[in-house]
Parts: structure tokens; C-alpha cells; sequence
């Protein structure tokens, strides 16, 4: 367990936040799964946050169920803090994450993300002031940078310590490197050694090897899974079990019952226009658990509505899982749910 200020991390396993993937849907179904010690929503927009309705934002709807939950902040302005903040606390944020790692040409272009890796001063004043708004726990998610320049990852960590972050997550590649690349552990050991404060380990963390190889390289306080956690919901439980010794039970669904919680949590819970996409973008990680997923995830990413994807993918899991389907009564959907959804 890693217990910092009033939140206790149990076990120290954390939903990494990734756009159009950690909401809602995927949090619950992980927290159904089981062995999640804090969620984290989508990157949010510092300066929009005042101005959402919680209730039907795609970014902030939350069920009771997700918690913990850190909300993290796309922010480039000082003075976007204080309204963000007093917004994050009518939510009842849980922790605050600020993005400098994200490399997304969008996000960088706006001034954001790992972009601010560049300029330590500005990222200086942002966590001043976002610490000076709010008691909550604080951390911030990072690359190691655009090279690999010891000395200025360490300058630059030692600051975000002593501006006031609780913990720091370490994304262990560069900003241009590609996931395809082997994740950089042992740099994250390093910051490690420099920190007096948790650090969390971020990137490849796909099995229990993964896992436990992570760990041994960075030395690491706790990890953060991103791309498995769609892929592989069970994951969490797994690591929980097998890492930090926790007496979990096995996850029962069937995989299309995980594929069904989470399509009927997108109806329950999303606007028609919100629902299709991140539909598609589950699949393109779920549909890995299948030889032949691929067939999966290319006909529901064809799909031109909500109730054409489920069609298609109840075909595939007949033909793919039979005992799933029977199990779900051959249905992904209730019938009046969907057209209830139409509606």
C-alpha cells in the first residue's frame, strides 16, 4: 500500500489517463475487475473546466464506483489554476495530475504537455500556483525528455519536488520514441535515486513479467498501466495478486461480458455522438485478446452507428466465443437498451 497525504493507494496500482480511454466506461469496468488502487480520468482542459456540467461531460461523468480518482490537468497558464481548482473541488477530485509528458503534436502545439519539459521556469510557476489552490494530493506525469540529458531530468525532477508534487510518474521513453520501443526501466531507477518522494513507474507493463522486470530495474513505488488496461481489464487483479500479494478473487466475466459492461455503461452513461467513437477505440485494444481479432476491430471500426458495432460484434464473438455469447444469451446489448438509445 502507498499512502500519501489522506489517499492510500491500495494496491500501489494506477489507471494511466489517456484520451478518449479512461472514462466512465473503462473505470468501472475495471473496478469490477478489480485490483485498481487509483483511476485517473482523460486529460482535461484547465481552461474549460469551470464551464463543464460534470453531469454530462464526457470527460467528467463519474459513477460512485470510480474511486479513487485523479483527474489530470491540461494546463499552460498560471492563472487557469484557481478556477480549475475550485472546479476540480465542486467535482470532488480525489488527487490532481498535471500533463508534461503527453507528446501528442496537438498538445504540444498548444503550448502543452511534454512540451513544457522544455521550459522549467514556466512549469515552475504552473505547479506553484496549482499547489498554492489546492490541499489535495498532487503529482505530475512526465517523459525523460527529449534526449537523454542526466543532468537536466534531474534538475528538472528535483524542482517539481520542491514546488510541492506528492509523487511523480515517469513515462520511461523519450518524447519521439515510439511504444514500439522498449521501455528506458532503468532511467526511471535514477530518478528514483534523486526523489524523496514516490515515484511511479510508466510504460510496457503488459503481464506480471513485465511487472516484476519494471520493478527491478526502477526500484520503483508503484506502477502505472495504460494500453493493457484496455486490452487486458483483469490485468490490475492480476498484478495485485501475484505482485502485492493481495487475496483477490479471479475477475468472472467471459470476455464478451467485459465487452457488454462496457458498451451498456456508453449507453447508460453517454450522448449518442460520444458513444461510437470510444466504442472504437476500446475494441482496437480488446480485440487483441482474439487470434482473429482483428476481424473484431476492423468491422466495428466500419460501423456508421452505436447499434451496427454491437451487430457486428456479436457476430464475432459467436463465431469466436461461443460460450461467451451463450452465457450473455447471445446478446451483447438488451434489445430496449439500444432502442431506448435510438430514441
Amino acid at each position: 500500500m502507498l499512502e500519501i497525504r489522506d489517499l492510500k493507494f491500495d494496491p500501489p496500482l494506477l489507471l494511466a489517463p489517456m484520451a478518449g480511454l479512461t472514462h466512465s466506461a473503462l473505470r468501472t469496468l475495471l473496478c469490477e475487475c478489480g485490483g485498481v488502487g487509483l483511476l485517473y480520468t482523460e486529460m482535461l482542459s484547465a481552461r474549460r473546466l469551470p464551464v463543464e456540467n460534470p453531469t454530462v461531460s464526457p470527460w467528467l461523468v463519474r459513477t460512485g464506483q470510480e474511486n479513487p480518482l485523479c483527474y489530470q490537468l491540461f494546463i499552460t497558464r498560471p492563472e487557469e489554476a484557481g478556477p480549475a481548482l475550485e472546479a476540480l473541488h465542486r467535482f470532488g477530485a480525489d488527487g490532481v495530475d498535471i500533463n508534461l509528458g503527453c507528446p501528442a503534436p496537438r498538445v504540444r502545439q498548444a503550448g502543452g504537455g511534454s512540451s513544457l519539459m522544455a521550459a522549467p521556469d514556466r512549469v515552475r510557476a504552473l505547479v506553484r500556483e496549482v499547489r498554492r489552490h489546492t490541499e489535495l494530493v498532487l503529482s505530475a506525469k512526465i517523459r525523460l525528455g527529449e534526449t537523454l540529458d542526466e543532468r537536466g531530468l534531474r534538475d528538472f525532477c528535483l524542482m517539481l519536488a520542491g514546488e510541492g508534487i506528492d509523487y511523480l510518474t515517469v513515462h520511461a521513453r523519450l518524447r519521439g520514441e515510439q511504444f514500439c520501443r522498449k521501455p528506458r526501466w532503468e532511467w526511471i531507477g535514477r530518478v528514483k535515486e534523486w526523489l524523496d518522494i514516490p515515484v511511479i513507474a510508466n510504460g510496457g507493463i503488459f503481464s506480471v513479467e513485465d511487472a516484476r522486470a519494471c520493478l527491478e530495474l526502477s526500484g520503483a513505488d508503484g506502477l502505472m498501466i495504460g494500453r493493457a488496461a484496455p486490452q487486458k481489464p483483469w490485468l490490475f487483479a492480476e498484478l495485485a495478486r501475484e505482485i502485492y500479494g493481495l487475496d483477490l478473487p479471479r475477475p468472472a466475466m467471459t470476455l464478451p461480458a467485459m465487452y457488454s459492461h462496457f458498451a451498456t455503461a456508453l449507453l447508460e452513461r453517454f450522448r449518442p455522438e460520444r458513444r461510437l467513437g470510444r466504442l472504437k477505440e476500446f475494441t482496437h485494444y480488446f480485440a487483441l485478446n482474439y487470434s482473429f481479432g482483428h476481424l473484431l476491430a476492423t468491422s466495428v471500426q466500419a460501423s456508421t452507428s452505436f447499434a451496427e458495432a454491437i451487430s457486428r460484434a456479436e457476430q464475432f464473438f459467436r463465431q469466436n466465443d461461443p460460450r461467451g455469447m451463450e452465457e450473455m444469451g447471445e446478446r451483447l446489448v438488451s434489445p430496449e437498451l439500444l432502442s431506448e438509445a435510438a430514441d
